[in-house]
């Protein structure tokens, strides 16, 4: 499975001057559990970082930072993993465990940030595969079945 059919392309992103409030209340108004960060204009194929909901709890809570004055260059990973589009699951699986990351940027042939790939997304395709196949075994079932196979 190519990771061109199941990454999200609508990619959220905010400047790192952003608050952590204001990047919290853009996660959950667009529905998003990561954020690319920009120097200067919110365009994600520029990204300096990225910022998740668990580093938003687990770090900047956690440690205490003031959620009106902290910003996301305070709490960003700068190093953002990355896959190309071309790339199938597995490898971006492997990169994503290598990283230690649940979610990887896209790239497309210029190098560019063309989405984000997290494993939910692989979870979701794997699990639309899974059905398909569950499918194929219960017709072949019924198929069985209604020639008088013995055994079914």
């Amino acid at each position: 499975m190519k990771v061109a059919r199941i990454y999200t392309r609508n990619v959220v992103s905010a400047v790192r001057s952003s608050t952590l409030q204001e990047a919290a209340l853009l996660m959950r108004d667009r529905h998003v559990g990561a954020l690319l960060v920009t120097e200067d204009e919110p365009t994600a194929d520029h990204a300096i970082g990225i910022v998740t909901d668990r580093d938003m709890a687990v770090l900047a809570v956690a440690e205490g930072y003031d959620p009106q004055a902290a910003t996301l260059a305070d709490i960003m990973t700068p190093k953002i993993a990355a896959v190309t589009r071309d790339a199938d699951a597995h490898e971006a699986m492997a990169v994503m465990r290598k990283a230690g990351v649940r979610r990887l940027a896209v790239t497309g042939e210029d190098g560019s940030i063309v989405g984000v790939l997290s494993l939910d997304d692989i979870v979701d395709a794997l699990a639309v595969e899974l059905s398909a196949l569950a499918d194929v075994i219960r017709s072949e079932r019924n198929h069985e079945a209604g020639h008088g196979v013995p055994g079914v």
